[in-house]
């Protein structure tokens, strides 16, 4: 069920909540987490019931990894468990393919190939049991419950592309009555989050799919002209973002009208003066993960410009491994590795290029990385990267003028305009003439559904 579908924002949202509140106002608390944890079972369960056994194992038995490492019970050893269990099963859902592929290419027929279904969200719930058992081990949770465990995990706004929420920014609200909390207000600028990150989603990443995608799949078989490849890599470069912060708004809004605040996941990352600033602002509930998790336990930036590097570069190559099996996912997390510690490197030597040559330079860099992640194999990648340099002509530029004013709509919105956040707190006070304005902005954009509106989110498949 997608929350840019009919089924989801006709249905399933309005009976949820409705009932959720209604329960709020007239049981304990109890039963309307209840609720809202059947909830989220359906909603999860909507595009495939077998996905359930496996998520609702995964988190019984976290829970007891997480209690017997809470009672200290062999804890580093059942933390260690924990750890292995949890990538153990990312690996054979996620990567047992890529890894039999990859094997079988170098020793023909060596393993019977049958392919693994990749489980949805599998990647979002594992790094959130896997940070709950770090900070219990670590002693920074408590005895929480099972069933606010289970709602931490399922809460349908963030289970399927994140933002990636960790305990303390979500488990203690769940004790707290909406009813009693500025039910109006943060319904009010729920619907807005929502309502922004639906006209993203369909009137934004939708026609800038039609731009890309042809041209994608045309590079899997030629090299695209001068032209076509940078309408193929702008397009996409505005549509991931477009898609994906969509996304994030929405289930921020989805969030708050629960009574429920999830953390921000885009900070107007275009805008960026260099990649070290782009990966603060780029979702970024996974690189704060990244560095809590991965990078400082490696050292960070304590013992020396080399070693460092060694921990950048091995975080973000696990960061574009997180994304995908793919070799092209594992370039284009090594490539923002080095270049993150270019980017210090830099720092440390006090080389600061003025603002417009650093954002420029940090925007081609991830324009051409982009490339990389969206292409199906490195030579479709090539057969871009050819194009960008003009190794197949110019191409016919007056045929589409219609596609670079979308294009150059998307970068005006992307680049310049405020962040979803700074609109919603700042400029969209909750009043009759806001009111009126989301109405007829959400109006055209349910028209578009029919249309384009059941498209996936891009980081579904992750």
């Amino acid at each position: 069920m997608l929350f840019n579908s009919f089924s989801f924002i006709f249905a399933f949202l309005p009976v949820t909540l409705i009932v959720y509140l209604l329960l709020s106002v007239y049981t304990e608390k109890k039963q309307s987490l209840i609720w809202l944890l059947i909830a989220s079972l359906f909603f999860y369960g909507w595009w495939n019931p077998s996905y359930l056994l496996l998520i609702t194992s995964s988190i019984a038995i976290n829970f007891v990894f997480s209690k017997l490492i809470g009672k200290q019970i062999e804890a580093r050893k059942v933390l260690f468990i924990g750890v292995v269990f949890n990538l153990g099963l990312l690996g054979y859902f996620k990567y047992r393919n890529f890894f039999v592929e990859n094997i079988n290419y170098l020793f023909d027929g060596f393993f019977p190939y049958s392919q693994t279904i990749l489980p949805l969200a599998i990647s979002f719930f594992t790094f959130q049991q896997i940070a709950f058992l770090v900070d219990t081990y670590n002693q920074k949770t408590y005895d929480h419950g099972f069933l606010k465990y289970s709602l931490f995990i399922l809460f349908f706004p963030q289970l399927i592309a994140g933002p990636i929420v960790r305990h303390q920014e979500l488990i203690d609200q769940f004790d707290v009555n909406p009813i009693n909390q500025d039910l109006y207000e943060k319904l009010a600028k729920g619907i807005a989050f929502f309502s922004i990150g639906l006209i993203k989603k369909v009137i934004f990443s939708g026609r800038l799919a039609e731009i890309s995608d042809p041209l994608f799949l045309a590079a899997n078989t030629q090299v695209l002209s001068f032209y076509e490849a940078w309408l193929a890599a702008l397009a996409y470069t505005f549509q991931i973002y477009f898609d994906f912060s969509g996304y994030s708004d929405m289930a921020i809004g989805l969030a708050l009208m629960f009574g429920f605040s999830i953390p921000n996941n885009f900070d107007t990352p275009y805008r960026s003066y260099s990649i070290r600033d782009f990966w603060r602002k780029w979702h970024m509930t996974l690189s704060s993960f990244l560095r809590d998790y991965l990078y400082i336990p490696m050292g960070g930036n304590r013992h020396g410009l080399f070693k460092q590097a060694i921990a950048l570069f091995i975080t973000m190559l696990l960061g574009g491994l997180w994304h995908g099996a793919s070799w092209n996912f594992i370039a284009w997390g090594g490539l923002h590795g080095c270049a993150l510690w270019l980017n210090q490197l830099s720092h440390r030597l006090s080389i600061h290029p003025p603002k417009l040559l650093g954002w420029s330079i940090t925007f081609l860099f991830v324009l051409f990385c982009w490339v990389l992640f969206r292409a199906e194999t490195f030579s479709t990648a090539m057969n871009v990267y050819y194009g960008l340099f003009g190794y197949n002509g110019v191409g016919d530029i007056p045929k589409s003028w219609s596609k670079i004013g979308i294009i150059a709509l998307a970068a005006a919105f992307a680049i310049i305009g405020p962040s979803s956040y700074v609109w919603v707190h700042t400029h969209l006070k909750p009043n009759k003439a806001t009111a009126i304005l989301l109405a007829v902005l959400t109006l055209a954009v349910l028209l578009e559904l029919g249309d384009i509106g059941n498209n996936e989110f891009i980081y579904f498949q992750f």
